[in-house]
This record gives C-alpha cells, sequence and structure tokens, in this order.
C-alpha cells in the first residue's frame, strides 16, 4: 500500500511560480501511474497531468501547456510539479494521486490513493 504526500503550496501573484512535491512512500515509481489533478472553488476535479512512463508525463488540460512541467527524482520517490507564469483560474488546491500502472489517465477516481492536497492561491 502506498502513501501520498504533497507540499509546496502557497499564494503567489499572477505570473509568479511554485514548486508542488508529491512524495510517494510505500514503494517505488516503477510502473506507477501518478497523477495530478486540482479542485478550484465549486468546481469540479481537473486533471492536470499523468504519468505515462518514467520520462513522459501527458497534459490533461491545454491550459497548462508551456506553464507547468514534471519532473521526477526516482530516487527519493519524489515527483515535482513546476509551475509558471501562474494565473488566478489555477488557484485551488492541487492533489497527487498514485495507482499500479503508469498510463493510467486524467480520471482522479480511477486513482487508488490521494495525497491531502496543498492549497494554491494566485492573487494579486
Amino acid at each position: 500500500q502506498w502513501h501520498v504526500a504533497e507540499s509546496g503550496g502557497g499564494m503567489v501573484q499572477p505570473g509568479g511560480s511554485l514548486r508542488l512535491s508529491c512524495v510517494v512512500s510505500g514503494g517505488t515509481l516503477d510502473n506507477l501511474g501518478i497523477l495530478w489533478f486540482r479542485q478550484a472553488p465549486g468546481k469540479e476535479r481537473e486533471g492536470v497531468s499523468f504519468r505515462a512512463d518514467a520520462t513522459v508525463w501527458r497534459a490533461c488540460t491545454n491550459g497548462i501547456k508551456g506553464r507547468f512541467a514534471i519532473s521526477e527524482r526516482a530516487a527519493e520517490n519524489t515527483v515535482y510539479l513546476e509551475m509558471d507564469s501562474l494565473k488566478a483560474e489555477d488557484t485551488g488546491v492541487y492533489y497527487c494521486a498514485a495507482r499500479r500502472g503508469a498510463d493510467s489517465g486524467c480520471d482522479p477516481k480511477t486513482y487508488d490513493y490521494w495525497g491531502q492536497g496543498t492549497q494554491v492561491t494566485v492573487s494579486s
């Protein structure tokens, strides 16, 4: 059984940057499906990006392209969500989720292990 924990949220001004971390414990990242998703106030959960394999992450929404990037540090079982050029509409709680099998898509409901979430607020 895995445990997932996010960190790194905070408040930034529009145009600013944040780096979120997701630490997965209980196993390695090998063949692990990981999804970053978010939930804005009053809105449904939205997939951000999912892990297709150790070197490929796929975006779930066009709105993040060119602004968000994912990186991994396998030796530390950690993945990072680097967010640049943040906009007010990026505000929300950001979650990391895991499941067996990479390339598992953008729907959080199909992931078995979720973190507690970390708040991102973009405001002037």
